[in-house]
C-alpha cells in the first residue's frame, strides 16, 4: 500500500506540473520555482508533513519537499537564534541536499562528456 500511495502522490505532483507546462506559457524554470514556493508555504503551515505521511517517498522526493525543508530549517533556526535564523536556517536545513547535488553534478561532469550537435 505504501508503494501505491507514493506512486499516486508523486504522480499527481508530476501531472500538475505537466498540466501547467502544457496549458501556460511558463518556462520549466518558472514551474520549478513555483513548486518550490508551494512547498515552502505548505511547509510553513505544517501541511506538507501531512502529505509526506500520506505519500511517503512520492511526496518527500519531488521539489516541493525541498521547499518544505527550507521552511522547516528557517523556523527551527528562528526558534534557536532569533531573527538571524531567517538568513541561515534554510541553508542549514538543506545543506546535505545541496552538497549531494553539487557532488553528484561534479561526478557526472568528470565521467561523462556532453555530445555536441554537429
Amino acid at each position: 500500500m505504501e508503494y501505491l500511495s507514493a506512486f499516486i502522490v508523486g504522480g499527481l505532483i508530476c501531472v500538475i506540473g505537466q498540466i501547467i507546462l502544457d496549458t501556460t506559457k511558463l518556462t520549466p524554470a518558472n514551474i520549478l520555482v513555483t513548486f518550490l514556493l508551494i512547498g515552502v508555504v505548505l511547509g510553513a503551515f505544517g501541511l506538507y508533513d501531512k502529505l509526506i505521511d500520506i505519500g511517503g517517498a512520492g511526496a518527500s522526493v519531488p521539489l516541493p519537499s525541498f521547499g518544505n525543508s527550507l521552511a522547516k530549517g528557517v523556523m527551527k533556526a528562528v526558534d534557536e537564534k532569533g531573527i538571524a535564523g531567517i538568513l541561515t536556517g534554510g541553508i542549514e536545513g538543506t545543506a546535505s541536499g545541496i552538497t549531494a547535488a553539487v557532488f553528484f553534478g561534479y561526478l557526472a561532469a568528470v565521467f561523462f562528456n556532453p555530445k555536441t550537435k554537429s
